[in-house]
C-alpha cells in the first residue's frame, strides 16, 4: 500500500527501523548496562541506582531463577509498583531466558487467579503489600516459587529498613497474609534471592528476536483478559520507533543519556514499560513515582530536579493542573509531554501548553502493539484532535467489516501492521482468527477516518470498551461479575463522559430483591473488581432495552444519557 503519510514526516525521522541490529531485547539491555555502568538508571525516594548496580542485581536474580529449575521460556509474573525492584526483576527474567508476565498490583483475587492460570506462570515476584490477594488464590494456580519483595529492599540498608518498617507498622499498608507451602511451594525474600544468586553463574540464554519477551494482558470482550504475545522483535522495534519519533523534540538536550524521564504511569502498563526500555536504550535515567495519586508528594518529586520527558494520560495532566502547587514546578527543561492511553482533551492540552510552555502530544497504541501506533509530530504546537501519523515501519489501513481498505475520508475500522504488532493472543486460536485480516493487519476495534495527510481521527469504537483513566474496561466482564451479585437479575454497563477520568462506568441493574441497594451492588463490585473497574454510577430499572433475540442494546442506554 502507498504510505502517503511519509511525505509529512519531520526531517531526519527514518521511514523504517532495524530491530535486526540486536539478536534479542536481552542484548540491548546488557549492552546498555555495560556501556553506562557508572551512569544513574533510576531515583526513587532520593535513593539512586546506577546501570552497573542494575546489571549486578539482575544478573544475580536471573541466576537464582535459573537455579530453581525453571524450564526455558517459563513465565514469571511480576506484581510490583514503580519501585527499583521492578526493573531488576524484569531484566533478570529476560536475561535468564524467561517470559515476563506483568500483573497489575491492584488486581482482585479473581483477576489475579485468571492471569496466573492463563499464563501458566510458575513463579511470581510480588510486593508484600499485595500478598494477601495471592494467598486467596495460590492453591488454584501453577505458582511454585514466590519471591517476596518489601518496599525498602533496594533503598539502602538503613533507609530501606526504615521505609519497610514505616510501610508495615506505621502506614499499615501490608495486610496480614500466610502463604501455604503445600506441594513443594516455597517463599523467598527478594534480597535473599539476590544474595544467593550472587554466587551463582547466569547461564546465557539462546534467545532470538522471535522468542517471547512478554505476555502483556489486555481486556477481553468475552469478559476474560487475554495475553498479548510480545516477542523480543516486537519490543525492540517499539523502542526504536519511539526513539526515532521523539528525537526532534529532544535535540536541545544534546546527549539523550542526560534525559530525566518521569515514571509516574505504572511500569506494568505497556505505555510506561516501553518508555522505561527506551530510557535503557539511551542510558538515561527514570524518576520513579510509586504512588502518583498522592499529588502533594508527586509535586514535591517534580520540584526536586529538572525533567525532560513526561508521559501521562489526560487525567494525570489535568489533575496536576488543578493542584495548588503546580505553578511552583520548573518546566523550563521539559521537551516532550507525551499523552497516551486515552483520548487527550483539547481543554487540558491548551491549559498544559499555556502553563508549561510544552505542548501535549497525543499518540495512540495498544498493549497488542507495544503502545506504539500513531503519534502527532512532537515539535507541533497545535492540538490536532487526531492521533497523528503512523510511526516508522507501521502501516495503518481503514477497513470495512470484510477486510477491504476504504477510501480516504471514509470511516472504518483502524487496522495496523508493523514489526511492533503482537504475534497473537496466548493460547487463543479463535481470538487470533478474528484479530487479523487476511492481509495481515490487526483489527483494533476503533473506528477512524484518515485524511489525505495521513492523520487519523478516532470517531467511535467498534467494541463497547470503556476507557477509564487510560485503562480498558470491557462491559462483558463487568456484567459477568455483577450478574453474580445476589438479588441481580440482569445488568448492562456503559461508559459515559467524565471530565476527570475520560469516561466513567455506569451500570443499569434489574433486581428481584427489593431490598438490594446501590451501596450493596457497589460493595460487591469493590470486592470483585479492580478499583478502576468499579462503577461510578448504578441505576436500577424495571427492564433493559433489547433486540428481538434478547441481546441488550447498550447503544440505547448510551443515547439516553
Amino acid at each position: 500500500m502507498e504510505k502517503h503519510w511519509l511525505k509529512n514526516y519531520p526531517d531526519g525521522v527514518p521511514h523504517e527501523v532495524q530491530p535486526e541490529q540486536y539478536r534479542s531485547l536481552t542484548q540491548l539491555l546488557e549492552e546498555s548496562f555495560k556501556r553506562n555502568a557508572s551512569r544513574p538508571f533510576s531515583v526513587c525516594m532520593e535513593r539512586w541506582m546506577t546501570y552497573g548496580q542494575l546489571d549486578e542485581l539482575s544478573e544475580a536474580l536471573g541466576a537464582w531463577l535459573q537455579a530453581q529449575g525453571l524450564e526455558p521460556g517459563a513465565r514469571v509474573a511480576i506484581m510490583l509498583p514503580n519501585i527499583p525492584q521492578f526493573a531488576v526483576t524484569m531484566a533478570a527474567v529476560l536475561r535468564a531466558g524467561y517470559t515476563c508476565v506483568n500483573v497489575n498490583p491492584l488486581y482482585t483475587a479473581r483477576e489475579l487467579e485468571h492471569q496466573l492460570k492463563d499464563s501458566g506462570a510458575t513463579t511470581i515476584v510480588i510486593l508484600e503489600n499485595f500478598a494477601n490477594t495471592l494467598e486467596e488464590v495460590i492453591d488454584r494456580t501453577p505458582i511454585k516459587h514466590v519471591v517476596m519483595a518489601s518496599m525498602g529492599d533496594l533503598l539502602g540498608f538503613l533507609f530501606g529498613t526504615w521505609i519497610t518498617f514505616a510501610v508495615r507498622h506505621l502506614a499499615k499498608m501490608v495486610p496480614a497474609y500466610k502463604l501455604p507451602l503445600t506441594g513443594g511451594r516455597k517463599v523467598t525474600p527478594f534480597n535473599r534471592a539476590i544474595a544467593e544468586g550472587t554466587s551463582m553463574p547466569l547461564q546465557p540464554s539462546p534467545q532470538t528476536l522471535d522468542s517471547i519477551a512478554f505476555l502483556q494482558y489486555t481486556g477481553g470482550t468475552t469478559g476474560l483478559s487475554k495475553g498479548a504475545v510480545l516477542t523480543h522483535r516486537n519490543i525492540v522495534s517499539a523502542i526504536l520507533q519511539a526513539e526515532a519519533w521523539f528525537s526532534p523534540a529532544l535535540k536541545r538536550i544534546g546527549n539523550v543519556s542526560k534525559t530525566n524521564s518521569i515514571a509516574a504511569l505504572p511500569l506494568y502498563h505497556i505505555f510506561a514499560l516501553t518508555l522505561c526500555l527506551l530510557a535503557i536504550r539511551w542510558g538515561s535515567h527514570l524518576t520513579l513515582v510509586p504512588n502518583p495519586r498522592d499529588f502533594g508528594k508527586f509535586v514535591d518529586v517534580l520540584k526536586k530536579r529538572p525533567f525532560h520527558l513526561f508521559p501521562a494520560v489526560n487525567t494525570l495532566f489535568n489533575a496536576l493542573l488543578q493542584h495548588p502547587q503546580f505553578k511552583s514546578i520548573d518546566f523550563s527543561q521539559l521537551c516532550l509531554s507525551q499523552a497516551g492511553g486515552m483520548a487527550a482533551s483539547e481543554g487540558t492540552a491548551k491549559q498544559w501548553h499555556q502553563a508549561t510552555g510544552c505542548p501535549m502530544i497525543e499518540g495512540w497504541g495498544m498493549s497488542e502493539t507495544c503502545a506504539i501506533g500513531t503519534n502527532n509530530i512532537v515539535t507541533s504546537t497545535q492540538f490536532t484532535g487526531t492521533i497523528g501519523l503512523p510511526l516508522p515501519g507501521i502501516e495503518i489501513a481503514i477497513k470495512d467489516d470484510d477486510g477491504h481498505s476504504l477510501p480516504l475520508g471514509q470511516p472504518g475500522e483502524i487496522c495496523i501492521k508493523g514489526p511492533n504488532v503482537m504475534r497473537g493472543y496466548y493460547n487463543q486460536p479463535a481470538e487470533n482468527e478474528k484479530a487479523f485480516t487476511s492481509d495481515g493487519f490487526m483489527r483494533t476495534g476503533d473506528i477512524g477516518v484518515m485524511d489525505e495527510r495521513g492523520y487519523t481521527k478516532i470517531v467511535d469504537r467498534k467494541k463497547d470498551m470503556i476507557l477509564v483513566s487510560g485503562f480498558n474496561v470491557f462491559p462483558n466482564e463487568l456484567e459477568n461479575v455483577i450478574s453474580l451479585c445476589p438479588g441481580v437479575v440482569e445488568c448492562a454497563a456503559i461508559g459515559i463522559p467524565d471530565e476527570k477520568q475520560g469516561e466513567a462506568i455506569k451500570v443499569f441493574v434489574v433486581k428481584n430483591d427489593p431490598t438490594l441497594s446501590e451501596e450493596d451492588v457497589g460493595q460487591y463490585c469493590r470486592q470483585n473488581l479492580t478499583g478502576y473497574k468499579v462503577p461510578k454510577y448504578i441505576e436500577f430499572r424495571d427492564d433493559l432495552p433489547k433486540t428481538n433475540v434478547g441481546k441488550i442494546l447498550r447503544r440505547e442506554l448510551r443515547s439516553a444519557q
